[in-house]
């Protein structure tokens, strides 16, 4: 396996992020359920009554389900597989829904959506690959 160049780093900084993930990795339930009740509610909400925010819709879509699953593969419980199908489900379920609370349910929200999860799950990869072989990512 080929040696992994980082880029320098304190130590502080270094004990600093491996406590953050850890703390991602211990209260990986309570973080999802907490990001997926905010993607829900605004998701929900109408849209003429959300704030302007920079960047696009689909941009928005991408980033709430990267972090979403982040944790989730983080922490790579069991099931961490089917949690993330089911996320991509009630993406679908909220496009459906949306039609319904003065929203336009677009599948192509659905597809950033799935994008975003993909992308979490891999962000996760790579820091546990990284990480890992540290010895800096707790069991």
């Amino acid at each position: 396996m080929p040696k992994l160049y980082f880029a320098k780093t304190s130590k502080i900084e270094t004990k600093k992020m491996t406590h953050i993930l850890s703390f991602i990795r211990t209260y990986w339930v309570v973080i999802s359920l907490l990001i997926l009740s905010v993607i829900t509610l605004l998701s929900l909400w109408p849209a003429d009554q959300l704030p302007k925010v920079p960047g696009t819709d689909k941009t928005h879509h991408f980033i709430a389900y990267a972090a979403l699953m982040f944790p989730v593969a983080l922490r790579q419980h069991k099931y961490w597989l089917v949690i993330g199908l089911v996320f991509i489900g009630w993406s679908g379920a909220i496009e459906l829904i949306q039609p319904y609370v003065n929203r336009y349910g677009e599948w192509l929200d659905m597809l950033a959506n799935s994008g975003g999860i993909l992308c979490g799950a891999l962000l996760a990869y790579l820091v546990r690959l990284l990480l890992k072989p540290l010895g800096k990512l707790a069991e």
